[in-house]
């Protein structure tokens, strides 16, 4: 068990062991020293004696020279690529451009001060960026600030203690029943299978229907397996940005999950896998649909619906919301769903589970009356 920033490691041995930077050696690697103790408090003493002891003679020919944003560049195409998706690359590189380094680009970043910090934060709530967006942002700055502090390039974090904007509680924009038998009606009738369909009745995001194979239902044991999404992110090949389009694992180890295979649902696969030319369950000739094009089908077919124009995603939330008024568990939904937390559904589903505590509490207050009636 591992004390986050404090580099304290609880041993096998039952033992608490602390580690700090003592030097770097001639290839410039850090050389680090270790205390132990049997109680966490007195390591905690021991660590603070050696980390003020060598502080004073913190080697100044290590610190980078750099500027912020020729250390975050170097961050995220050396040390970071080849650990994270391309996607999340794709994530990174856009955000870096665009926001954090031309503001940085001129700041060296052993000069980076709580207070740079904090402008830039200003700064991007100036520009009319959400909350949300902001925290992005920054989050992908102190992760390549961390990386430097560890490395012993600088000094201190001094992204540490940097306050951000709060973020607002978006709520969840779920269909009706009415709207739902409306949309349903008109998907019933498409000929080819229907992503609508499919997502209000497993709850799957609109990158893991375009991924979703044949070969991923198992009809057999009534399973759908959710191993894969897919998405068009942006890239740059010899110079030139362009997009393609890539199949990948989920962004979280609980969005691969498997799905029960309803009675209704399989039939009406089963229909439709008679009919397909692909290998992919939503596909474009033989081919897959990739999202921008769903989307494009899915806003005709809210016309001919004659449904209120709302996003894809919010097949997922009425999916969601029909399941929470139909009393299916909280941990059961938020695995369906494959959220990393029972908290985030819980915090996405407040306004839908409301009914449902009105009952429980109902049933509770019943109990007031016969006592007081006994």
């Amino acid at each position: 068990m591992a004390r986050r920033g404090e580099n304290i490691y609880k041993r096998k041995d039952g033992r608490w062991e602390g580690r700090y930077i003592k030097s770097r050696d001639k290839m410039g690697r850090i050389v680090f020293g270790y205390v132990y103790a049997k109680k966490y408090a007195d390591l905690r003493k021991k660590l603070s004696l050696k980390k003020a002891e060598y502080a004073s003679g913190f080697d100044e020919q290590n610190i980078y020279k750099g500027t912020v944003s020729e250390w975050m560049d170097y961050w995220l195409d050396y040390l970071m690529a080849k650990k994270i998706k391309a996607s999340t690359y794709a994530n990174y590189r856009g955000r870096l451009k665009k926001h954090i380094n031309p503001y940085f680009e001129e700041t060296l970043l052993k000069n980076l001060t709580t207070m740079k910090v904090e402008e830039f934060v200003h700064h991007l709530i100036s520009l009319g960026l959400s909350a949300k967006t902001t925290h992005c942002i920054i989050n992908i700055l102190k992760s390549g600030i961390r990386k430097a502090v560890t490395e012993g390039f600088l000094g201190k974090d001094p992204c540490m203690g940097v306050i951000l904007p709060r973020l607002k509680k978006t709520s969840v924009s779920a269909l009706t029943r009415i709207e739902q038998e409306r949309l349903e009606r008109a998907a019933w009738s498409e000929a080819e299978c229907s992503p609508v369909i499919l997502s209000l009745y497993t709850g799957m995001r609109i990158g893991e229907i375009s991924a979703l194979r044949w070969q991923d239902i198992d009809f057999s044991a009534n399973i759908i397996s959710v191993e894969h999404t897919l998405q068009r992110i942006m890239v740059s090949e010899g110079g030139e940005k362009r997009t393609k389009v890539i199949i990948s694992q989920p962004k979280t180890g609980t969005s691969q999950r498997a799905i029960p295979l309803a009675k209704n649902l399989k039939s009406y696969l089963l229909e439709k896998r008679k009919l397909s030319t692909s290998e992919f369950v939503i596909s474009c000739g033989a081919s897959y649909a990739e999202p921008r094009l769903i989307n494009y089908r899915f806003k005709k077919l809210l016309k001919t619906a004659k449904v209120e124009s709302v996003n894809f995603h919010a097949l997922r939330h009425t999916f969601a919301t029909r399941c929470v008024e139909e009393g299916v568990d909280i941990t059961t939904l938020s695995k369906l769903l494959g959220h990393t937390s029972i908290k985030l559904t819980l915090d996405t589903y407040t306004d839908s589970m409301w009914e449902n505590r009105q009952k429980a509490v109902s049933l509770l207050d019943r109990r007031i009356k016969k006592t007081s009636a006994a």
